[in-house]
């Protein structure tokens, strides 16, 4: 069976989004292994400087990189990349395991985004909008678009 993980940065706070999450996680064991994998962000003060933050980038991405294992595929949730609709992530996901795929991770940064080092890394790098939304929603954006292409895979009347 597929495994897929969001590998992220930060915890959630407001017990809505976990909720939320949950519920999608939940929802997700009938198409694949899925799991949240949460990764401490890095301390800073409120105002840092370019140096500061590219240290802060390197710091989140070591950690991120160090959950992927060679032959994961990577989709890295990046602001400034392509966008794509629910039924074209699913066409993507049925056809990464058509051809082999067995475990996909998507990647969610921190506030200050990912690494060059992440990006590169990433098979494909996804946003999800033009628009900005808060970052720890996110994650539920992120599961929802999983679960919803999922059901685009199997059919199911969730996606109308």
């Amino acid at each position: 069976m597929l495994r897929v993980n969001i590998i992220c940065i930060g915890k959630l706070k407001e017990k809505y989004l976990k909720d939320a999450v949950s519920e999608y996680s939940k929802r997700l064991q009938a198409f694949c292994k899925f799991s949240v994998i949460e990764l401490d962000e890095e301390k800073t003060n409120s105002d840092p400087n370019a140096a500061i933050i590219s240290s802060i980038l390197d710091a989140e991405g070591k950690r991120i990189l160090s959950k992927i294992d060679r032959s994961d595929l990577v989709i890295a949730m990046c602001i400034e990349e392509k966008q794509l609709s629910s039924e074209k992530l699913a066409r993507y996901i049925s056809d990464c395991t058509v051809n082999g795929t067995s475990t996909i991770d998507v990647v969610i940064g921190g506030s200050w985004g990912l690494s060059d080092e992440v990006k590169r890394r990433a098979d494909m790098r996804l946003s999800m909008s033009e628009m900005t939304f808060p970052h720890q929603l996110a994650r539920v954006m992120v599961c929802e678009q999983i679960y919803r292409a999922f059901s685009i895979i199997a059919g199911t009347k969730y996606h109308k």
